[in-house]
């Protein structure tokens, strides 16, 4: 909500006020100086923002309302009622994001019970107690890692679908953390290797993130798949 008043805001501040259309966008206008590109990339943002709306939209009342305001000219609802309805559509926007939300999250709960199931009689594949499941792509001929330890690693993360959001190998520089102080699933994984092998590991939503996800890249009940290949002692 914020996110899209702010472009407003910008888009107002920025935006020669032209005669516009609601049905028909027109001839495209010419784009070439910075002000003209950026008065554009702008309102893309707004669109974008009121795409996502619960409530339709409707572009005319929307322009005159910007009208209005540079004009000095008097609201057509009262500051009261103008509260009430920024705090109604806020409302809107939560409810129709939390239900996005949970039917990702459900639907990646099924996709990952599936995966899994599947992946465990995969050549090599074992299954811990916990769920955690893992294959040795590579054994270490050094000591075994303890949950004491801080280690540096490096490792590559994806998604079921391959998408890769986060890796070291990227970045060419391994972390350094406490084994102790990461996911479950990498807690648990890490106690399993040995310094100079090479895992990888398949780790369910409830030893990661869970139903909260994290951020942008890793949605709600994702399975999150890591090659993991521990450097040396970090103490």
């Amino acid at each position: 909500m914020k996110y899209i008043y702010g472009c407003l805001v910008l888009a107002v501040a920025c935006l020669p006020l032209m005669s516009w259309s609601a049905d028909k966008a027109g001839t495209p206008p010419e784009i070439k100086t910075f002000q003209d590109k950026l008065s554009y990339v702008l309102g893309r943002e707004v669109g974008q923002g009121l795409s996502e709306s619960p409530s339709k939209i409707d572009l005319d009342l929307f322009m005159r309302g910007i009208q209005d305001t540079l004009g000095n000219r008097k609201s057509l609802v009262s500051a009261e009622e103008e509260e009430q309805i920024k705090a109604e559509f806020s409302a809107q926007m939560q409810a129709e994001q939390a239900k996005k939300m949970a039917a990702m999250a459900d639907q990646n709960a099924k996709a990952e019970e599936s995966f899994l199931a599947k992946n465990k009689s995969q050549k090599g594949v074992v299954t811990t107690s916990s769920g955690l499941q893992y294959q040795v792509l590579k054994e270490g001929s050094g000591a075994v890692i303890k949950e004491a330890d801080r280690v540096k690693v490096h490792y590559r993360g994806t998604l079921i679908d391959g998408t890769e959001f986060d890796s070291s190998y990227a970045r060419n520089q391994p972390a350094v953390f406490d084994v102790a102080g990461v996911i479950p699933g990498w807690t648990e994984g890490l106690k399993l290797m040995k310094f100079g092998g090479k895992y990888r590991l398949w780790v369910p939503s409830k030893l990661a993130y869970g139903a909260r996800g994290a951020g942008r890249a890793i949605a709600p009940n994702s399975l999150l798949i890591f090659d993991v290949e521990p450097i040396e002692i970090a103490n």
